[in-house]
């Protein structure tokens, strides 16, 4: 609303020019007014980020009130983890585009065509199109991992549920993908010299073969707070955090980067390059800041965390690419929803959420204003209704604001 006031200070509410105005452009402000009344219900800080919604956890919200606090941020791209029927349901007949999760103990039974299509029949068909299931991740960071008979399975799973949602009829709408971490790089500075490992190289070479095949984006897991964590006396702050620094130059291609995620992108970019392929677009399926940490977790902490991915979100608004990619903008999945109070490991692990399980922000990055109460979600009305019944008022308002300067003008 401080558009509004600000154009009409200018405009109307000039010493001597109230009276004087033209009716042409009282009829402008009306309809200037009505234009942004309508939508101002449903104007909120939405800019095209996707975010992660893990559910390693016994305190979050029913999958209704999910829906309900998403909608009303604008997020329209969710990551899940799995295939929870409710969760699917409820964003039936939403906006919101889901990539959907088959965990790394179904890929063994992936590899079989038959139980392939019947995990798609089960999972995916029953929803589509109501909810809007736009890609499968097979598997979570496989090749990091020390499962050898796991990393065989990665890429006959992938092809199998690849063929069939072609069966199906389903491979123009649902693609396949897999999520790996930084840890299958060999070099990742400086960003013209990133590579994969060499012991990695029999699984990466066909991965990325199929990927061209299908026309399908490589995702990365890419966590600037590790390097920080593990090297805090090395490691820039303002580096990681997207703030004003020094930056670093690559000396093969003298690009500059002014932060850790850019380098990082671009250096899988180069690592894919040096496979052979030029043709496969690379996207973050996870990044993020924990808001708190053990005492060995150096910048775990909630100024960092909204520093991060808020500078992030800004980024993501202003249509960013790398260095290297310009005029391709950054594409990137937050990590994550809420804090996740059963995750193993250390205390950071819990704290990577944007939100506490009450619905309430874990830090201010500006998404907050917006937000309906998750625990008090039942007494929130729709917010496509209410957009409705504002836009029925405001355009009450508007016609009879023009009768009267009509009648003004007769």
């Amino acid at each position: 609303m401080t558009l509004i006031r600000c154009w009409l200070s200018a405009q109307t509410l000039m010493p001597g020019k109230r009276d004087s105005m033209p009716t042409s452009s009282l009829v402008f402000t009306s309809f200037f007014f009505f234009l942004i009344l309508s939508d101002s219900v449903g104007l909120i800080h939405g800019i095209g980020v996707g975010i992660n919604y893990g559910q390693i956890a016994n305190n979050l919200p029913s999958p209704s009130r999910v829906a309900v606090l998403l909608k009303s941020l604008n997020i329209s791209r969710v990551k899940l983890y799995d295939a929870d029927p409710n969760v699917l349901r409820a964003f039936s007949n939403s906006d919101v585009e889901f990539i959907i999760g088959l965990p790394n103990d179904n890929l063994a039974a992936m590899t079989d065509p038959t139980k392939a299509q019947a995990w798609i029949q089960q999972n995916v068909q029953p929803f589509l199109p109501q909810t809007k299931i736009t890609c499968i991740t097979v598997g979570n960071e496989i090749l990091s991992g020390t499962d050898k008979q796991l990393m065989s399975n990665l890429l006959p799973a992938m092809q199998s549920v690849h063929s069939a949602l072609v069966s199906l009829e389903l491979d123009d709408q649902v693609g396949v993908v897999t999520a790996h971490s930084l840890a299958i790089l060999a070099e990742s500075f400086p960003p013209s010299s990133g590579s994969f490992r060499q012991d990695l190289g029999g699984y990466l070479q066909p991965l990325l073969n199929f990927h061209s095949q299908i026309n399908s984006p490589f995702l990365i897991n890419a966590y600037p707070y590790f390097a920080y964590k593990d090297n805090p006396d090395e490691v820039s702050l303002d580096y990681v955090l997207f703030r004003p620094n020094q930056g670093t130059t690559d000396p093969v291609t003298n690009l500059k980067y002014d932060n850790m995620l850019y380098a990082q992108i671009d250096a899988v970019y180069s690592a894919i390059k040096a496979m052979g392929h030029t043709d496969i677009v690379v996207r973050i399926s996870e990044t993020g800041w924990p808001s708190k940490g053990d005492s060995n977790e150096a910048g775990a902490t909630r100024d960092n965390a909204g520093i991060y991915n808020g500078n992030l979100l800004q980024r993501i608004a202003e249509n960013q690419g790398t260095p290297a990619r310009p005029s391709l903008p950054i594409d990137i999945y937050v990590f994550a929803l809420f804090n996740e109070d059963l995750k193993p490991g250390p205390t950071s692990e819990r704290n990577y959420g944007l939100y506490y399980p009450d619905g309430t922000p874990v830090y201010d990055i500006g998404l907050q204003s917006q937000l309906p109460q998750i625990a008090s979600a039942a007494f929130y009305i729709d917010s496509a209704s209410t957009r409705n019944a504002v836009s029925i008022v405001s355009l009450l308002i508007f016609v009879t604001l023009c009768l009267i300067i009509v009648r003004e003008g007769l």
